[in-house]
């Protein structure tokens, strides 16, 4: 005690003044003093850091234009006599007003809170000091936060947050739209809401016993909406944990599935049809026929209602058939398939076209939708005779050419379409005796309906047309130039319907089969 009363007042006083410029020098935040004129008497490295400039032998009047001093827009420049230090020179105090510096030295700007008080002595101000906090680590959390905030808002996915004991504390619009479930009808609530019945105890206790130990849970869920409605979800459920590790919230992303598995599945079922309506077109005539055949089907989506068979008939007989389902979809290849299934097994006890066709309508008019039919027609060529009989049940006409490339005769409908009237009887027609080279020709609409970029119809001229330039080639290659000029005629417009087509050669040389 003795040595401290050795020390003078002005000694105290001056360690003193230095203790507190220490301290000021050492603050994280800002600190500026300016005096009643405004000349920077205080100015603590922190401020120099924050703002990139020292004190500045500039007039108060020049502190906005030479620290870069600007409003909460970071355009609007903040006039002198408004910043906090300014004011506090007037006697006023300001608490954490903002902003925003940008100069040369900081040219990517920093926003700070100011907050600033008068110094007086026996009353009267004699200056001020400005205490400056960096809060840009802050702005750009809160922005990047509220950018998230707004994804997660805006997002189509379903997010639903909850507390440990899997209580909803937060949904986002997209649950409202994607379940019908409000979020005053959820908030407090567990997703138990959402379950379906479809998945058992065990299911969800396996998820739960994940999320427990901290580990991310990947599925599919079937849930149920507010109205009842089952719905797929694509989920994420992931722990959300504190900084010292604890899990402290679950959060839920869902993705409706429905349409997507629906889809799937539907591309999985016409797949299916398609292979199995594929194996069903004849890969060859049948061995022995008499004539040359070439046919083929090509379908306007995954399946297709059209379709062409030959037949083997009693006596030396070749049953060709060509068919169009309305539609062109997986119903209308389900039903060309019933039609097939029936015209195969009842032909084999019959040789009549019309007979043929009349019994295989009353059986195919109880199967099918009231708002499907099938255009078909059966033409049953005798090789030893070169005659042909036919029945046409609402078909596209078709045509005999001679070996110069002249429609000999054509080869109309002479009937409703099947499964319209189940009483329907068909009659057979007979065909004048077809002659060495003769080609039958049938088509279904697709090949005249399809038009081009004006609306225009290809037409079966235009179909005949190319038959004859190209008559001496293989029936085979005759069908197929016949699609390849459909679809140049379409150009890039999609062709809707199916194209399906059969040509028979009568007696054929052997050198015209190329």
């Amino acid at each position: 005690m003795a040595a401290s009363s050795d020390i003078r007042p002005d000694q105290l006083a001056g360690h003193s003044a230095g203790l507190l410029q220490d301290i000021i020098d050492s603050l994280a935040d800002g600190v500026i003093v300016a005096d009643a004129q405004g000349r920077f008497v205080q100015f603590n490295p922190a401020a120099e850091q924050i703002l990139g400039l020292g004190p500045l032998g500039v007039s108060l009047a020049d502190w906005s234009q030479s620290y870069g001093c600007f409003r909460d827009d970071m355009v609007t420049p903040f006039p002198s006599d408004e910043l906090p230090l300014a004011r506090a020179i007037k006697g006023e105090t300001v608490r954490a007003c903002p902003l925003f510096i940008r100069n040369e030295r900081v040219p990517d700007g920093v926003w700070l809170s100011v907050s600033a008080s008068p110094v007086r002595e026996a009353g009267t101000v004699v200056g001020g000091v400005a205490v400056l906090r960096d809060e840009t680590a802050k702005r750009r959390e809160l922005a990047h936060i509220g950018m998230l905030s707004a994804v997660v808002e805006q997002t189509a996915d379903t997010v639903v947050v909850t507390d440990r004991e899997g209580l909803i504390e937060y949904v986002n619009p997209a649950v409202e739209k994607t379940t019908g479930f409000s979020a005053r009808e959820l908030i407090g609530k567990t997703p138990r809401v959402f379950r379906s019945g479809e998945h058992d105890n065990a299911f969800y206790d396996d998820l739960w016993t994940t999320l427990s130990e901290g580990r991310v849970f990947r599925g599919t869920l079937v849930n149920r909406k507010k109205n009842g409605t089952l719905f797929y979800s694509e989920q994420t459920i992931a722990p959300v944990r504190d900084g010292a590790g604890t899990i402290v919230h679950f959060v839920s992303v869902g993705k409706d599935i429905t349409d997507r598995r629906k889809a799937a599945e539907s591309e999985s079922r016409h797949l299916l049809a398609r292979t199995v309506q594929q194996r069903l077109f004849p890969a060859a005539p049948p061995p022995g026929c008499g004539f040359e055949l070439g046919g083929a089907v090509y379908t306007a989506d995954k399946t297709g209602g059209d379709y062409f068979d030959y037949l083997s008939l009693s006596n030396l007989t070749t049953g060709v058939v060509v068919g169009d389902v309305s539609g062109h979809a997986f119903d209308s290849a389900l039903v060309m398939t019933q039609t097939r299934a029936y015209l195969r097994s009842i032909a084999q006890a019959d040789t009549d076209p019309g007979a043929i066709l009349t019994r295989v309508n009353s059986v195919l008019t109880s199967d099918i939708p009231d708002s499907q039919f099938v255009t078909l027609v059966l033409a049953c060529l005798h090789a030893p005779s070169n005659t042909m009989q036919y029945v046409s049940a609402g078909h596209p006409t078709g045509y005999v050419l001679d070996d110069t490339g002249k429609v000999r005769c054509e080869l109309p409908s002479t009937g409703l379409p099947l499964g319209i009237f189940p009483d329907t009887v068909y009659a057979t027609a007979n065909v004048q005796t077809l002659s060495e080279g003769d080609l039958v020709v049938f088509f279904t609409d697709g090949v005249m309906e399809t038009e081009n970029r004006d609306g225009v119809p290809f037409g079966a001229e235009r179909a005949l047309d190319v038959i004859r330039k190209h008559r001496h080639e293989s029936a085979a290659k005759l069908v197929h130039r016949v699609y390849r000029a459909v679809r140049d005629f379409a150009g890039r417009r999609a062709v809707d319907d199916d194209i399906t087509m059969v040509v028979c050669r009568v007696n054929p040389h052997a050198e015209t089969m190329r």
